[in-house]
C-alpha cells in the first residue's frame, strides 16, 4: 500500500470492513452508497416522513435525521412506523452530539446511529488542557465508559455505527494534545475505534469532516494509514466536506473533497452537505459516484514506486516564475475562446472584462481571467494585464509580442526557430512520455509553460504520474492544468472540471487552470460558467482567493431560523468582501466549533435569536433576528474587514 491508497496509478477501490445497515451493505466493494439529511423539526413527525420520501425518491439509500435529545429519538419510532407503513424500508441514521442518553434510545430503533466523538462525551470550551500520560489514559478510561453501553445496545439490536469526527467540533482534550490538525481529527475518532475493536464490534463506518476540503483530505488519508498501520484493516468511510455551502460554489467545494479521495478508490458511501433542500444533494452524489462505475478499465498508467511529495501535508511543488506564471505566484486562469472567430471587447464580458465604449476604458473584475487561447489575432487593444496565448503559427504575424504568447506541441518547439523570449506554452497529452529531448532542456529554458491535459478516463492520476515525473527529475517549470470535458449537463461540466483539477491543486500541484468544454449544443457551458468553476476551484482549494467565502451548514432539525433565506440575505450585502470568510450556522452544534477559521459566525442561539461571533469568541448574544444581519454588517467594519461597493 502507498501510504493511503492501493495504487496512485490503479483505479482500485480501498479494501474495507462491511457493515451491515438495516438490509444496505457498505463497504467491502459494495456499490458507493448515497445518503442525505432531513432538515425537518424531528418532533414533526408526518413533515419528516414526507421529506424522507422525497429523498428516497430522489435516490437515497440512507436517511439521516437528528436526535439532540431524548424526546426527538423517542419520536424516531412514529417516523419509522409511519415510513414502514408506506412500503419505505430505506435504513434510517439518527444523528446525536452531546446526548449519549438519545444515542443510547435511536440506537434500538434505527438501523444506524452517528455520534461525533468530540460532543459525546467532552465538551467544547476552547481551553488550553495539560495532561500528564496517565492523566490522559483517565481520560479515555472516561469516554470508555461512557461509550461501552452504546456499543452493547447497538451490538444486541444489530445497530450500525457511525463515529463521524468533525475539524470544527474537536475536543478541548484532543485539540490540547494534537493541535488543530488532521492527526488531531483522527485521533479523536480512533480512540472510539480502538474501545469498540475491544468490545468485538464491527459494524461501524467512519468519516473526517471539514469545510476546508485540503484538511478533509488529508484527515482522511491519514485515518486510512492509521487504521491499516495500528489494526490491519480498513472501516469503511463516509465521505462529505461539511458546511459546504450552496450553489455552485457548495457543489465545487464538494466536489473537489469528495472526488480528490474518490479518485484514489476511497469512499463508501457520500453525502454533499448543501444549504438547500435535502433531495437537491442527492444528484449531485450521483453525479461524482457514477464517474467510478466503469473506472477500472482504463488505460494503464506507469507505477509510482516512491512517492516524492507527502500526500498528509500541503505543500505547492516549488516552480520557476514565467512571467506571471509560477514561482511563489497564484495560479493563472486561462479563458479558452478556441472556437470562436471575430471576437470582440463583448466577447471578454463572461471572463471578468467590460468595456465602455463612450470612455474607451475596461473595469476589470476580481475573478478575471488572467489569459485567453484564441485561434486569431484580436482587432483591439488589449485591457490590462490580459495577454493571448494563440498557435504559434499564428503568433508569427504578432505585432505585439508581449500580448501575444504561442502555443506549441513538444515536438513543435524542439524544432521550433523562432520562440518568444517571454513565454513559450507547450501543451502536452501525459498518455505520452515528455520527450527526453524536451526534459533536458528544461533544465535552462526558462520560458517554457507546461499545459497538461490526459484523454485516459483515469485522467488525474495519469496527470499526477507526470508530475511525480517532474519532481523526481528536479523540474521546475510551471505547469498549466488543461482539464477538457464532454458532459451532460452543467452539474457534470462543474464536477468533472472540479475533481480532476481540485484534486492536484490539493496536492500542490498546478501554476493555472484551462477548462474546455468539448461539448457542443444546448448543454455546453458558456464562457462565465467556465471561468466562474475555475476561479471557484481555486477558492475551495485555498490556492486563490478572489471572492467572499460563506461556510454555510445544510439545515437540520436543529436548526433554528430558515437558514437558506439567511444565507440568501447575507450573501447579497456581503458577497463583495474578497478573502472574508463568513460561516452561517443553523444552532450551537455547527457553531463556533464547526465554523473552524471562519473570520465571523452567524448562529442562531434560539428561536429568533442570533449570536455573532469574530472567530471563535462571541461578540453579541442573542441577538433579534430582524437585526442581526444589519450587527454582522457592523460587527465587520468594526474590525476593519469592510469594504463599499463604490470602492
Amino acid at each position: 500500500m502507498q501510504l493511503y491508497t492501493n495504487s496512485l496509478t490503479e483505479y482500485k477501490r480501498l479494501a474495507t470492513l462491511e457493515v451491515k445497515v438495516g438490509d444496505l451493505l457498505i463497504g467491502n466493494n459494495n456499490p458507493i452508497r448515497i445518503q442525505t439529511m432531513t432538515t425537518t423539526d424531528t418532533m414533526n413527525t408526518i413533515g419528516t416522513v414526507e421529506q424522507a420520501i422525497r429523498c428516497i425518491e430522489a435516490g437515497a439509500e440512507l436517511v439521516r435525521i437528528t436526535a439532540p435529545s431524548k424526546k426527538e429519538a423517542e419520536n424516531l419510532l412514529p417516523i419509522r412506523n409511519e415510513l414502514r407503513k408506506r412500503g419505505y424500508t430505506t435504513p434510517l441514521v439518527a444523528d446525536i452530539h452531546f446526548t449519549p442518553n438519545a444515542a443510547e434510545i435511536a440506537a434500538r430503533i434505527v438501523e444506524k446511529v452517528r455520534i461525533n466523538p468530540g460532543n459525546y462525551v467532552d465538551k467544547k470550551k476552547f481551553e488550553t488542557l495539560t495532561y500528564t500520560d496517565s492523566e490522559y489514559e483517565e481520560e479515555i478510561d472516561r469516554i470508555r465508559k461512557q461509550f461501552t453501553p452504546l456499543v452493547k445496545i447497538c451490538q444486541e439490536h444489530g445497530t450500525a455505527m457511525r463515529i463521524g469526527t468533525n475539524h470544527g467540533s474537536l475536543s478541548d482534550r484532543i485539540m490540547s494534545r494534537y493541535g488543530d490538525t488532521p492527526m488531531g481529527m483522527v485521533e479523536s475518532a480512533m480512540e472510539f475505534l480502538r474501545i469498540a475493536e475491544d468490545l468485538h464490534f464491527r459494524n461501524i463506518v467512519l468519516s473526517m469532516k471539514s469545510s476546508n476540503p485540503q484538511v478533509m483530505v488529508q484527515a482522511y488519508r491519514l485515518l486510512v494509514h492509521t487504521m491499516q498501520d495500528q489494526l490491519g484493516h480498513c472501516y469503511p468511510l463516509h465521505l462529505g466536506v461539511t458546511e459546504a455551502g450552496d450553489g455552485e460554489d457548495g457543489r465545487i467545494k464538494s466536489a473537489v473533497g469528495i472526488g480528490t479521495l474518490l479518485e484514489d478508490g476511497i469512499g463508501d458511501t457520500v453525502r454533499v452537505s448543501l444549504t438547500e433542500d435535502p433531495e437537491f444533494e442527492l444528484p449531485v452524489c450521483r453525479d461524482l459516484v457514477k464517474r467510478y462505475n466503469t473506472r477500472s478499465a482504463h488505460e494503464p498508467i506507469p507505477a509510482v514506486t516512491q512517492v516524492p511529495y507527502s500526500p498528509f501535508e500541503y505543500k505547492r511543488r516549488e516552480s520557476i516564475a514565467v512571467n506571471n506564471i509560477g514561482g511563489k505566484q497564484v495560479p493563472v486562469v486561462i479563458a479558452d475562446f478556441g472556437t470562436e472567430t471575430g471576437i470582440t471587447p463583448a466577447h471578454l464580458l463572461p471572463v471578468g472584462y467590460s468595456y465602455n465604449e463612450e470612455t474607451d476604458k475596461w473595469n476589470i473584475a476580481d475573478a478575471a481571467a488572467d489569459y485567453i487561447f484564441s485561434r486569431e489575432l484580436l482587432t483591439f487593444a488589449l485591457p490590462g494585464t490580459l495577454k493571448v496565448i494563440v498557435p504559434h503559427t499564428i503568433w508569427k504575424d504578432a505585432a505585439d509580442k508581449g500580448k501575444y504568447m504561442p502555443l506549441f506541441s513538444a515536438e513543435e518547439y524542439l524544432m521550433a526557430t523562432d520562440r518568444s523570449p517571454v513565454i513559450n506554452f507547450i501543451e502536452h497529452n501525459t498518455g505520452i512520455a515528455l520527450p527526453e529531448a524536451l526534459l533536458l532542456q528544461m533544465a535552462t529554458d526558462h520560458t517554457i509553460v507546461l499545459c497538461l491535459h490526459a484523454s485516459n478516463t483515469h485522467a488525474m492520476p495519469e496527470v499526477r504520474r507526470t508530475f511525480i515525473t517532474l519532481l523526481e527529475r528536479q523540474i521546475q517549470q510551471p505547469v498549466i492544468l488543461r482539464c477538457m470535458a464532454e458532459a451532460n449537463s452543467a452539474d457534470e461540466h462543474l464536477i468533472h472540471y472540479a475533481t480532476e483539477t481540485g484534486a492536484l491543486l490539493l496536492d500542490g500541484f498546478g501554476d493555472g487552470l484551462w477548462l474546455i468544454s468539448e461539448t457542443t449544443g444546448a448543454n455546453t457551458p458558456g464562457h462565465a460558467l467556465l471561468n466562474n468553476i475555475a476561479f471557484g476551484i481555486l477558492q475551495a482549494t485555498r490556492t486563490r482567493i478572489s471572492k467572499t467565502e460563506y461556510i454555510s451548514c445544510p439545515s437540520c432539525g436543529r436548526t433554528l431560523f430558515d437558514l437558506q433565506e439567511t444565507t440568501a440575505k447575507i450573501r447579497a450585502v456581503t458577497n463583495h468582501l474578497k478573502g472574508v470568510k463568513i460561516a452561517i450556522m443553523g444552532c450551537i452544534v455547527n457553531g463556533p466549533g464547526e465554523m473552524a477559521d471562519a473570520d465571523f459566525g452567524y448562529v442562531g442561539s434560539g428561536v429568533g435569536k442570533i449570536t455573532l461571533y469574530r472567530g471563535k469568541e462571541v461578540v453579541k448574544r442573542g441577538l433579534n433576528s430582524e437585526v442581526a444581519v444589519d450587527e454582522l454588517i457592523t460587527l465587520i467594519k468594526e474590525n476593519g474587514m469592510w469594504v463599499d461597493t463604490n470602492n
